[in-house]
């Protein structure tokens, strides 16, 4: 049963505080130099006759030779990135490409180009274009550099240089066919391995998913209630004059943990809920990419084995499964290189991302419990000093 147990594990030698480990760890093949520096900022809307969309300024900073300047400023749109994003799958079909934040959002979790949707998606377009600049190979792709150096009239023309309808129909035909194909023959042991893990983690992470968003919801109702619940004391201290000062003791501590709970919520949705659907979308892109592994493997089964039964040209075919056999070679160390630096990623991510939910859950927790111990300490002082008014003659 494959599992995420490696995912999870920690050294002994390691820290206890949370902080630490993150900064403990550190990848192997992580560069010393770096090169690119990009940043996505500055949203802007744009309202039209036919829509209304928003571009992003993306700054570029580098002091690599094949760039003609060391610094650029352009402005891209969603759909620009879309199509950088398909691009690099075209040209790197066993690669895995990083994960694009979805079109459409959830309903119910924020508002279409509300200034939290906005900026949810700008920190996504900007985590997904220096996942680019840091991957060995996608950082010298051509479109990505046109993405990144080109004016918007000159990225509209390079786009129409792409492959025409004809074309991207006879790919998509390719992949239904090699689909409905069924398993492939010679498959080696590593990639069905790789097909077993991302089958179940998969199903882990979108189970987290779920899980944590309605424990987001459940979190945001019982604020919403808590936030009622308080100014009750206050209302309620006006009639009451012999625990006055208590009731409205009772209604502060409410307000200092319903701020408190509305810190440890911005720490959900901006450290834990991105990281987690992010890996529900890397697992759809991985299971993608072990597919079109498989087609191209496919492709050379199919000739060997119309070779075998001498049902076409022998020397045309053998000339075919040499270049196929160089291409499944290729596929098969793109993507081995690949997924042990996804697997390095994916175990960073989430051990930063829980250890610091963690973190967060403690000082919220310490913080409210300080708040109503502080309250009662009062309370007890309070208490003292009547019962020793009473005694006196």
């Amino acid at each position: 049963d494959t599992s995420l147990a490696e995912a999870n594990s920690f050294s002994p030698s390691m820290p206890i505080s949370p902080s630490s480990m993150i900064n403990q760890y550190k990848f192997e093949d992580e560069p010393e130099l770096k090169d690119l520096f990009i940043t996505v900022d500055d949203p802007e809307s744009h309202i039209t006759a036919i829509e209304t969309f928003i571009t992003y300024r993306v700054v570029t900073k580098t002091s690599r030779g094949e760039f003609d300047s060391c610094e650029y400023e352009v402005r891209r749109r969603y759909q620009d990135f879309l199509w950088l994003k398909s691009k690099l799958e075209e040209a790197h079909p066993t690669l895995i490409i990083p994960p694009l934040p979805e079109k459409f959002i959830m309903k119910g979790m924020v508002e279409r180009f509300s200034d939290e949707f906005i900026e949810t998606r700008r920190k996504a377009l900007h985590k997904f274009l220096n996942r680019i600049a840091d991957h060995p190979t996608l950082t010298f792709n051509e479109d990505f550099k046109v993405f990144l150096t080109a004016q918007a009239w000159e990225l509209s023309s390079h786009k129409k240089q792409g492959p025409g309808f004809l074309s991207r129909m006879g790919q998509t035909v390719r992949a239904v066919a090699s689909s409905v194909r069924g398993g492939v023959k010679n498959r080696p042991e590593m990639f069905t391995e790789m097909n077993d893990y991302m089958e179940t983690f998969s199903h882990k992470i979108n189970v987290l998913d779920k899980i944590a968003h309605r424990i987001y919801k459940e979190e945001r109702e019982y604020l919403n209630e808590m936030k009622e619940y308080g100014p009750i004391h206050t209302l309620w201290s006006a009639s009451e004059e012999d625990i006055a000062d208590s009731l409205k003791g009772v209604a502060s501590c409410i307000d200092k943990c319903c701020k408190a709970t509305e810190k440890r919520m911005a720490g959900l949705s901006e450290n834990l809920l991105p990281i987690i659907h992010e890996y529900v979308l890397y697992s759809e892109i991985l299971m993608s990419v072990l597919k079109r592994r498989d087609q191209i493997q496919s492709e050379l089964d199919s000739k060997v084995d119309a070779l075998a039964n001498k049902k076409a040209d022998k020397d045309l075919f053998s000339d075919g499964i040499g270049k196929l056999e160089d291409k499944v070679e290729c596929a098969n160390n793109a993507l081995k290189a690949d997924w042990d630096r996804w697997k390095k990623n994916m175990q960073y991510d989430m051990r930063s991302a829980f250890t610091h939910v963690a973190d967060n859950n403690l000082h919220y927790y310490e913080e409210c419990l300080a708040t109503w111990e502080s309250f009662l300490a009062s309370q007890r002082v309070e208490h003292h000093g009547e019962e020793d008014s009473e005694d006196r003659p």
